[in-house]
């Protein structure tokens, strides 16, 4: 009983160490850190445009949402 006992502790043990030291996902972390980076710099070099971009989109919803106020 004590044999087998140890034999799953040993087993378990080792099953553990491999979960904890395969290293599979790296790639996927990088990759991520390498787009993350890749759209700050678009978003800083493209700043002035997005900027333009955001003022007519909220300028075009307050004006419609004057019109539907004076409208109702």
């Amino acid at each position: 009983m004590l044999g087998s006992l140890r034999v799953c502790a040993t087993l378990a043990r080792a099953k553990m160490q491999s979960f904890f030291t395969k290293e599979n996902g790296e790639v996927n972390i990088v990759a991520i850190v390498v787009l993350c980076g890749i759209a700050i710099l678009l978003a800083v070099f493209f700043r002035k445009e997005i900027e333009k971009v955001l003022a007519s989109l909220f300028g075009t919803i307050q004006t419609s949402a004057n019109n539907a106020i004076k409208e109702g």
